[in-house]
């Protein structure tokens, strides 16, 4: 639920990040709109898979932690 017009704005600027730069777009050739995408082929590099999520783990990232 939406309290406020506050909470409302805080709720479009955490997805509005989210959709600039933590979302694959398939419109762009699965590419990020902002931001540096990781290597296409993460096989065989030392590191480990961390989370990153907003909005109470609604909208989750995923990406490659290296050492």
């Amino acid at each position: 639920m939406i309290f406020g017009e506050r909470y409302l704005r805080y709720l479009i600027k955490e997805f509005m990040k989210h959709y600039h730069t933590e979302r694959f777009h398939q419109g762009l050739g699965v590419q990020l709109i902002k931001g540096q995408p990781g290597s296409a082929n993460d096989n065989g590099s030392n590191g480990s898979i961390v989370r990153r999520s907003r909005l109470g783990a609604l909208l989750n990232y995923y990406h490659l932690e290296t050492a």
